[in-house]
């Protein structure tokens, strides 16, 4: 005797209209890890790593985005060469962003996205909204990466210890090296030399 295949059901109606306003809650809070992902690293490790990782992503798109405010509203004798250097480290800058979020997802975390909660765990000091002089961008780009020197090399470190080389290779080959790249570029833009006539000392007149 023959069985009986089951039917195939098909939706009672089929429609070109897209769903919209869609709404579910979250399939993974921040501040988690998945579990039992299999990278040799145990869950309170990818926890403390996802934490701090976090908060210097969230200084690596402060940064970001302070150097395409900088390109913008950059003026004066040297505008088409800060226009092009902060455009080049910004562009940087968005590659190191993505690679960090990407690390955080990879060790079964939740990488921070939206501007609001940036702003909320940055420690980079928010510029004003107006335009600055040349110096002050400067000075503030360079201040940035001071604060994320300082982080990733410490995170680096804890990285090792815990044996999460992933992270302290990214750290180091990437994210260090870059910042230490572009505080050179940036800091030899505020050396004070001459810029038409060699030899000369503030104060001081040249004799013939």
């Amino acid at each position: 005797m023959r069985k009986k295949q089951n039917p195939i059901r098909y939706p009672q109606k089929v429609s070109a209209q897209p769903r919209l306003r869609q709404k579910a809650p979250e399939i993974q809070p921040f501040g988690t890890v998945k579990h039992l992902l299999p990278l040799e690293l145990v869950e309170p490790v990818r926890l403390e790593i996802t934490e701090q990782l976090n908060r210097l992503l969230a200084d690596t798109i402060t940064l970001r985005d302070l150097y395409k405010k900088a390109h913008w509203q950059t003026s004066g004798p040297t505008f088409y060469q800060l226009h092009l250097l902060y455009d080049k480290h910004y562009g940087e800058q968005v590659e190191l962003v993505d690679a960090i979020a990407e690390r955080i997802q990879m060790l079964g975390g939740v990488s921070i996205a939206m501007a609001a909660h940036v702003a909320e765990d940055t420690d980079i000091e928010v510029p004003p909204r107006g335009r600055e002089e040349v110096p002050v961008q400067l000075s503030r780009l360079l201040d940035a990466h001071q604060i994320i020197i300082r982080k990733t090399r410490r995170l680096a470190r804890r990285a090792a210890q815990l044996g999460d080389d992933g992270t302290n290779d990214l750290l180091v080959s990437d994210v260090l090296r870059t910042s230490e790249m572009q505080v050179w570029f940036l800091s030899e833009h505020l050396v004070d030399v001459p810029l038409v006539e060699a030899g000369r000392i503030p104060g001081v007149m040249r004799t013939a």
